[in-house]
């Protein structure tokens, strides 16, 4: 119905551009969830209701005008008089007036209606924004880690928080609006055709051409500034992260005007684009304005030319002025709306695309709630390989390991080995291209499976996530204020050697706020809250991906005396930072091009390990 309408309205001239229109409806119900569609749909009835009840306002002054303006009015018509001698008036002024409150409330009722509608429109589209965003922040974390390894964070925030908005406000509002103002339009033109075909014919030929050949004239450029629009938006949100991320280098190196002329540039130009944007949605209105004007005073002349008697050109004066006045703001609507849906097509594309479809949305199903899975035997990984997407060899190959109950096991080697690519096939958050990770002799193989096997684990990074909070909730991070066990809080700060800064520095003890990713604390005091947190959960299965490089060697001895003291059951995987660290560990293996190349205890490694060797000498002569 819309595009058919449309098409009448505002003349495409090209098949693809119904075909385009056609898909942007298509993409906007594939984002759409089976509730929200019947929601849609039950707002159907309400703007049909609209329409007729606007085109009963306009009718209406028909009959009200004639009566005004003609004092045999009554008697002329036979509906006019039937109707008085049906209510009974015994006066003519009585029945006038009776006619004139029912105009009134015609016109109250019809405008109650139209803010009824348009609140249940605009609360339709202002949600999907929340829900929308809420969908597609769960797409991502949803996401596969090697997902996030190929993406821009500021890119997704971008699509999150902005281009969500855009989608719902510049196509998906836009497109609710063009169907309930293209409804009220042929409700009234159909109005308009009953009383005087001819002059319904001119008025849609005038009025439809004015806003077509516009439209026709500046949709190839609002599609272009929209594809700009949303390139310019993501370079913003990339450099306003990285400007604030990187403050301190700014500051140190006097850089923050070059941040800021970099911001400014692309910000211009947005600013620009939709600017643009808005100033031509504008430019038909005042055009058409003239135009109606123009029409109104040319009847006028044309009918005193004619020497036609004025009280016969009044209702029919008055019906045009005021359909008019109802059916101008609804062609601005659908013009203004047809150029959104060009300029902000980009935006739903590159919604669309991350979102993918609508069956698979549906089909993500929340992390399963399965209770972690037993660890009696071994965590192994046989002939296990990995390549990230895009790079031109293999980061593992063939990695064959075990690991029992209660082992400890230190990975070593240089930058770019493999180290932490490992560690996360063994904690389930990549899947191996080729080989397999088992635990117990069962595979991680499934969703379930990983979920099971990650309830047992705990994972420690080089750079800790820390949250603009108190340290007791990054400690119990993501755990319910009412469920919080402090005594367990305070347990894993003291094995992490950061309860005693904790307790006696901050001025607020745990309660302290530790300020956005931790900027108040030092890299040592971060990364012990990182450790804290990961004890919290008491894992039965530990990783500690270098997550002791900051801290001193005297705190780092520490911390792994009380780690062993504490987790005398658990199973440990530290990729070492310093190799003497690695002295209690019950095998070492270094990893050299994505092979191991020497494996065995301190002592084996010490003598017999030449990689190993080498490096422990390098670090006792540092």
């Amino acid at each position: 119905m819309s595009t058919s309408t449309a098409a009448a309205i505002v003349p495409e001239g090209k098949a693809a551009a119904a075909a385009a229109r056609a898909g942007t409806i298509t993409k906007i119900l594939s984002i759409l969830s089976a509730k929200e569609k019947r929601q849609l749909a039950l707002l159907v009835p309400m703007v049909v209701l609209m329409a007729l009840l606007e085109t009963a306002g306009v009718a209406s002054i028909v009959p009200f005008l004639g009566l005004l303006s003609d004092e045999h009015a009554l008697e002329r018509s036979a509906t006019l008089s039937w109707a008085n001698e049906a209510l009974g008036f015994r006066s003519r002024e009585r029945f006038f007036f009776a006619v004139g409150l029912g105009v009134l409330g015609t016109f109250i009722v019809s405008n109650v209606m139209s803010a009824l509608t348009t609140w249940r429109l605009i609360s339709f589209t202002t949600m999907r924004a929340h829900d929308l965003s809420v969908r597609l922040l769960e797409s991502y974390l949803r996401q596969p880690w090697a997902f996030f390894l190929g993406k821009n964070t500021a890119d997704l925030s971008k699509n999150i928080l902005s281009e969500v908005q855009t989608v719902v406000s510049g196509v998906l509002g836009q497109l609710v609006n063009l169907s309930s103002r293209l409804v009220v339009i042929a409700a009234i033109l159909t109005m308009l055709v009953a009383l005087d075909p001819k002059m319904a014919l001119g008025v849609l030929v005038v009025f439809g051409g004015v806003y077509g050949g516009i439209y026709t004239a500046l949709r190839k450029r609002a599609t272009l500034r929209g594809r700009e629009r949303v390139r310019l938006n993501q370079e913003r949100f990339k450099i306003a992260q990285e400007a604030l991320g990187g403050a301190k280098e700014l500051k140190l190196y006097g850089l923050e005007p070059v941040a800021v002329r970099e911001f400014s540039r692309v910000s211009h130009r947005f600013a620009q684009l939709v600017a643009e944007n808005a100033v031509s949605v504008q430019l038909p209105r005042y055009a058409i304005e003239t135009i109606a004007f123009g029409g109104v005073l040319v009847m006028v002349l044309v009918w005193l030319g004619d020497k036609k008697p004025l009280e016969e050109l009044l209702p029919v004066l008055g019906l045009y002025a005021f359909a008019a006045y109802r059916l101008l703001p609804s062609l601005q609507t659908m013009f203004a709306s047809f150029n959104a849906l060009r300029f902000n097509l980009a935006s739903l594309d590159a919604v669309v695309d991350d979102l993918r479809s609508r069956a698979a949305i549906d089909a993500l199903a929340p992390r399963p709630a399965v209770e972690p899975c037993a660890f009696k035997v071994e965590l192994a990984l046989e002939a296990v390989s990995f390549r990230y997407e895009g790079a031109t060899r293999q980061t593992l190959d063939a990695i064959t390991l075990t690991q029992k109950p209660g082992e400890w096991l230190a990975i070593v080697g240089p930058t770019g080995a493999g180290k932490s690519t490992l560690v996360d096939l063994m904690l389930g958050v990549l899947a191996p291209n080729s080989g397999r990770v088992l635990v117990d002799g069962v595979p991680l193989d499934s969703e379930e499976r990983r979920a099971a096997w990650q309830g047992n684990c705990a994972y420690v990074p080089q750079h800790i996530f820390l949250v603009d909070d108190t340290a007791l909730r990054n400690i119990a991070f993501g755990v319910p204020d009412s469920q919080i066990d402090r005594g367990r809080v305070e347990w894993a700060a003291r094995i992490a050697q950061i309860h005693e800064f904790i307790a006696g520095e901050l001025r607020d003890g745990y309660d302290t706020v530790i300020g956005e990713r931790g900027m108040r604390l030092s890299g040592g005091q971060r990364q012990r809250i990182g450790i804290a947190r990961a004890l919290y959960r008491q894992p039965r299965y530990l990783v500690l991906d270098e997550a002791t490089s900051a801290l001193d060697g005297e705190t780092e001895s520490r911390f792994f005396a009380a780690l062993q003291s504490a987790l005398e059951t658990a199973s440990v995987v530290s990729i070492a930072h310093r190799l003497s660290t690695t002295r209690s560990a019950d095998r070492i293996f270094v990893v050299s091009n994505g092979s191991f190349v020497e494996t065995g205890t301190f002592e084996q490694m010490s003598s017999e390990g030449e990689f190993f060797r080498e490096s422990i000498d390098q670090e006792h002569a540092q």
